[in-house]
C-alpha cells in the first residue's frame, strides 16, 4: 500500500540526501559538499507541493538539527525559508528552464548557508570563511543532475 503510494519511495530520497551529508568525505573535499538535502527538499516541493510541505520540512529540519549536532532549531528555520518561496511559486519554477532553477536554487542555498551562519554566530559565535559558501556553487552544479535523476524515479516508482 505505502509503495504504492510512493511514500516508501520519497522517504528513502530523504534517508539518501541525509547519509551523503554526513557521508565521510577528505578534508579537501569535504568543504565542496553540496547541499544534499535542500536539493531534494526543493525538488520534491516543486514537483509534489500537495504532499510534500511545510510539516515535511519542520520534520526533516529536526532531524538535520540532530544529525549535524547543531543548535536546536538552526536547520529547521533556514529549511523553513527555503521551502515557502519554492511552495508559494512552485508552478512557476516548475516553468522555467533548468539553467534558470539552477539559478534560483544557488539563491536558495545561498539564503539557507546565510540564516545558518547568522544563527551559529549568534548562538555559538561563529566566524566566517569564504569556503562557507562553496556549497553554493557545487549544489548549483549538481541541480540539474538531481532533477533529473529525482525526475526519474519519481516516473519510475508513479509517485504523484
Amino acid at each position: 500500500m505505502w509503495v504504492k503510494a510512493g511514500l516508501i519511495p520519497l522517504l528513502m530520497s530523504y534517508l539518501a540526501a541525509l547519509v551523503l551529508m554526513v557521508l565521510p568525505l577528505p578534508p579537501m573535499l569535504e568543504m565542496w559538499r553540496p547541499d544534499w538535502l535542500t536539493l531534494v527538499l526543493i525538488y520534491w516541493l516543486m514537483a509534489i507541493p500537495h504532499r510534500v510541505g511545510l510539516v515535511t520540512v519542520l520534520v526533516l529540519g529536526v532531524l538535520t538539527d540532530i544529525l549535524m549536532g547543531s543548535g536546536f532549531g538552526i536547520y529547521t528555520i533556514a529549511l523553513l525559508a527555503v521551502a515557502y518561496p519554492v511552495l508559494r511559486h512552485f508552478q512557476r519554477f516548475r516553468n522555467q528552464s533548468l539553467l534558470q532553477q539552477t539559478l534560483f536554487v544557488g539563491l536558495l542555498v545561498l539564503v539557507k548557508r546565510g540564516i545558518v551562519y547568522e544563527l551559529e554566530h549568534v548562538l555559538n559565535d561563529a566566524v566566517f570563511n569564504l569556503p562557507y559558501l562553496y556549497p553554493v556553487l557545487t549544489s548549483m552544479v549538481a541541480w540539474p543532475w538531481v532533477y533529473l535523476l529525482l525526475r526519474k524515479y519519481r516516473q519510475h516508482y508513479a509517485i504523484r
